[in-house]
């Protein structure tokens, strides 16, 4: 039904200095002070004789050893934890090949927080079209899940996710819902095929009834290139389609050039298919929500 589809959417100074400066000091000395000081002081001429020798001292390697740029550009050092984000600007919103901007541009972008073994949290959010959708105007979504490789050329990745609707007229919750996520990619020399499925329990916000999403996702990449041609066909069973008979197939096509490490631009042309689509009509003849579109995206990744 058509009022299930708004959602698819320094280093530090120290002691070490001082012990730095003991060769020196007994350069200019003469020999009974010498050896008196190295009868009162013997910790301290140890120690210069190992700074000397090149060895480690931990007293001292704060005062004496460069900053590891890399360890300390990286989110999380030792901890394990790798911080990033994202954004993107996009002539529309597509969730699932359904129009949810009501054709106009959409900001979009997310943080994301993942941990050494394969642990992830993160958010995401993107403006929505008020008036059709009739969510309000913002999509936020929360994440969390797994993902690694589980043999050669094999990963996967399993999660669950929120999707709210913070400025939804009506009771607070009533448009909000949870669903479950899992797939696997399969890779090959620059070729990746990645079957999923997402699954809403039953719940109020969908109508008490349940919700299915099958789908394939195809990538190539192009030898020499920064380019990959990518493909996906996605198949829905359940209250989040905009048909009568509540199944739909949502399609799409895309190229993406990566202009550097952090940006990179789309175009995809993005279709659905169901049978006797409940849908609106806009005064040019286009249908609202299930028209097929030609989408350009912008996105940066940090």
């Amino acid at each position: 039904m058509l009022t299930s589809i708004r959602g698819l959417s320094a280093a530090t100074l120290s002691v070490g200095l001082f012990l730095t400066a003991a060769p020196a000091l007994a350069e200019n000395a003469t020999a009974d002070e010498v050896s008196e000081l190295a009868n009162v002081t013997p910790e301290i001429l140890d120690a210069s004789v190992v700074l000397e020798a090149g060895q480690e001292s931990s007293i001292t390697a704060p005062a004496i050893q460069p900053i590891d740029e890399t360890a300390t550009s990286k989110a999380g050092g030792e901890s394990g934890l790798t911080f990033s984000a994202n954004v993107a600007f996009a002539t529309e919103y597509r969730f699932r090949g359904v129009n949810l901007s009501d054709g106009e541009f959409a900001v979009q972008g997310g943080f994301d927080v993942s941990h050494s073994s394969g642990l992830y949290v993160g958010t995401w959010a993107s403006n929505i079209d008020e008036q059709t959708v009739g969510f309000g105007s913002t999509e936020v979504d929360l994440y969390g899940g797994w993902s690694g490789d589980v043999s050669d050329g094999i990963s996967a990745d399993i999660g669950t996710i929120y999707y709210l609707f913070p400025d939804a007229p009506g009771v607070a919750g009533n448009t909000d819902y949870i669903e479950f996520y899992g797939s696997l990619s399969f890779s090959l020399a620059s070729v990746s095929v990645t079957p999923g499925v997402a699954y809403a329990p039953d719940q109020s916000s969908l109508g008490s009834t349940d919700n299915l999403y099958l789908y394939t996702d195809v990538s190539v990449g192009i030898p020499d290139t920064a380019v990959s041609l990518n493909g996906h066909i996605g198949y829905t069973d359940g209250f989040l389609t905009f048909t009568n008979n509540s199944k739909a197939w949502d399609w799409s096509v895309s190229a993406d050039y990566a202009l550097s490490d952090t940006f990179s631009i789309s175009a995809a042309y993005v279709g659905v298919e169901g049978d006797a689509a409940n849908d609106l009509i806009q005064p040019d003849g286009d249908l609202v929500f299930t028209g097929d579109a030609f989408v350009a995206t912008l996105s940066a990744s940090f």
